[in-house]
């Protein structure tokens, strides 16, 4: 009495037809056509402006936003190269507003850091 399969299998199978092999072309996940979906929009604050004369930009992004795709679509959309990118969480917050309770949002940031003499400018 054995515990893992000591009967042989006696069943003989038929030979199985040659199945073709067809090469898929995958969509490209973040080409560098397609990244305005990562910058939401930019972060106009007090605090942002006073950073923007330090070269330092702030820009609401995606969740799904990673360091490297953030840095390609600010080169893509304005035509500068990031020297770095600093990523911030923003919480949600449970808010009292007009006797109703709610809660914003939350969401990501991200700063960018630009060499000197580039700037960003937004329309």
């Amino acid at each position: 009495m054995a515990l893992f399969g000591s009967k042989k299998n006696t069943k003989t199978t038929a030979p199985k037809a040659e199945t073709k092999e067809v090469a898929i072309a995958a969509p490209q996940a973040a080409s560098a056509r397609d990244l305005s979906h990562i910058i939401k929009s930019p972060r106009i604050t007090e605090k942002a402006s006073m950073k923007a004369e330090a070269n330092i930009y702030a820009f609401e992004v995606a969740e799904v936003a990673t360091k490297s795709s953030i840095a390609a679509a600010i080169k893509e959309m304005y035509n500068v190269s990031p020297v770095k990118v600093a990523i911030v969480r923003i919480p949600k917050k449970e808010v009292f507003v007009r006797g109703r309770a709610g809660t914003k949002g939350g969401g990501k940031k991200a700063y960018i850091y630009l060499k000197k003499g580039e700037t960003i400018e937004f329309a």
